[in-house]
């Protein structure tokens, strides 16, 4: 009873849209256990094999089709009987499967795997509705529809001479492996930029000092590993706060020193220009105004000015207050 309870493939779908997968499923199984001639009728078999057909046949087809065809006792009558049926979806799925491949462009997918997916979805409907697609029609299919940019190496490709799809297949995997690995390579470190400071310095110079001290005395030594951990995140701390203070002086952004900047070389150096510039410009506004002391004419022309020097500010406490007055005239 076991065996019963598990189906060995999809079972058939009343509307018979899965007829052709299930078709190609039962006549595999029916072969496997030396049941293939039972549903041709030329063929004389056992009762017994005839039943072992049956029971697989109505165990894998719609509660609905059972009953549809419960009269049926001769599996070569009931497969001939569905055959009648639903043989007429290669006719509807045939056109489709045809439609997609006009239209399958290796270009238009984003990886190799889901392009390849997608043409043995395609090629394998065709073939069950009896349109052979060969190696030679899946490789040219590929070629064709390599993207503009890529004529070159389509060209490459082409030049190997490839007989089978699946070693070609092969091949644009791997090219593609690499490619993501030199793309992943040059996002985690950029063209000209710093390596990353080692993040384990640190931790294993505590670790060491934690391991001796455990051999000396377990608890004084873990206190003081303690506060020194502690006093470790605050310096931390600090010079985290100093980088979002201070300003990297090579490319002008917080958040980092000069010696870990990232920033390329050719905006670096445009910053240092604008800074540079800046200061020739403060330079100017200082000359602009600066007051010469040498007397001569200013305000358009207008020469005659009143002189004074330091004598004028200074008052002798014995002078009258006549003079004061007519000195203030």
């Amino acid at each position: 009873m076991s065996n019963l309870a598990r189906l060995e493939i999809p079972a058939l779908d009343v509307s018979g849209k899965n007829y052709m997968s299930w078709a190609v499923g039962a006549k595999m199984h029916l072969i496997e256990n030396g049941l293939l001639d039972t549903i041709d009728k030329s063929e004389t078999t056992s009762d017994e094999k005839k039943a072992k057909s049956m029971i697989f046949l109505l165990h894998h087809i719609d509660n609905s089709l059972k009953e549809e065809y419960i009269t049926k006792e001769d599996p070569a009558d009931l497969w001939q009987s569905l055959k009648d049926r639903f043989d007429h979806q290669k006719y509807v799925i045939l056109p489709k499967a045809k439609h997609e491949w006009l239209n399958l462009r290796f270009q238009n997918y984003k990886t190799v795997g889901e392009y390849n997916s997608a043409m043995f979805g395609i090629t394998s409907r065709m073939m069950l509705c009896g349109q052979e697609v060969s190696d030679f029609d899946m490789i040219e299919k590929t070629f064709q529809t390599f993207h503009p940019g890529n004529v070159i190496l389509q060209q490459q490709y082409r030049a190997k001479g490839y007989t089978t799809y699946s070693e070609l297949m092969q091949v644009l995997l791997v090219a593609e492996q690499n490619n993501q690995l030199v793309m992943l390579n040059y996002q985690t470190r950029p063209t000209g930029s710093s390596p990353f400071p080692e993040a384990n310095v640190v931790s294993s110079g505590q670790n060491n000092r934690t391991g001796r001290g455990r051999g000396r005395g377990r608890g004084r030594n873990r206190g003081r590993g303690q506060s020194r951990g502690r006093g470790r995140q605050n310096d931390v701390g600090r010079e985290a706060g100093k980088q979002k203070e201070t300003a990297c002086y090579r490319c002008g952004m917080k958040n980092h020193w000069a010696k870990t900047c990232r920033t390329p070389i050719h905006l670096a150096d445009l910053y240092r220009a604008s800074q540079d510039a800046k200061e020739k410009d403060k330079g100017k506004n200082f000359e602009t105004n600066f007051i010469s002391d040498e007397a001569g004419p200013f305000f358009d022309g207008i020469s005659d000015y009143t002189h004074l020097d330091i004598t004028d500010f200074l008052v002798d406490p014995e002078e009258s207050t006549e003079t004061k007055r007519l000195r203030s005239m």
